[in-house]
């Protein structure tokens, strides 16, 4: 049973345009919404796990990301669905904000954000699998002992998350 799915954020629920933090820019991919109210009426819990390096870059704050997110749940909220919760790196070793600008364990590929839901949700990593698109979120994946990290290339979200959920139930 997948008790979870954890969604990277850029190019797999929303178009990647690089450095998104304007509501203005945002776009969802094909499907997203249907596939986070698919596991919502499911009981699988949907948590996003997203590096957000743009804010130790100065490009953007933490007010901004969570702005956006919002923006987001009310959209979801459109469709009767929701993010359980939101999860945001917003560290880079190489930032221009001193405070952000470490080495840490909840930048993908390390595991940390994800260990931290598993942790905050008592979810066992073993029932959860996560969805991105680059392989950074496949290792953070592995790294975190979920189930399955899939590589989402594109499409309809819907259908893969559906394909997913059937062939690992």
């Amino acid at each position: 049973m997948i008790r979870a799915i954890f969604f990277d954020r850029d190019g797999v629920l929303n178009e990647e345009v690089g450095y998104l933090w304007e509501i203005e820019r945002f776009k969802w991919i094909d499907g997203a919404r249907d596939a986070i109210k698919f596991c919502n009426e499911r009981g699988i819990l949907t948590v996003v796990v997203t590096n957000q390096s743009g804010i130790a870059r100065g490009l953007y704050t933490a007010r901004d990301v969570e702005i956006l997110h919002d923006f987001m749940q009310k959209s979801l909220a459109e469709v009767g669905a929701h993010i359980d919760k939101f999860y945001y790196c917003p560290h880079h070793p190489k930032g221009s904000v001193e405070e952000f600008s470490v080495v840490c364990d909840c930048r993908k590929p390390k595991p940390g954000m994800i260990l931290k839901a598993c942790e905050d949700f008592k979810i066992e990593p073993a029932q959860a699998i996560m969805f991105g698109d680059s392989e950074r979120d496949i290792e953070a994946a592995k790294a975190a002992g979920l189930r399955a990290g899939i590589f989402f290339t594109g499409g309809n979200l819907l259908e893969e998350v559906y394909k997913q959920v059937e062939g690992l139930s």
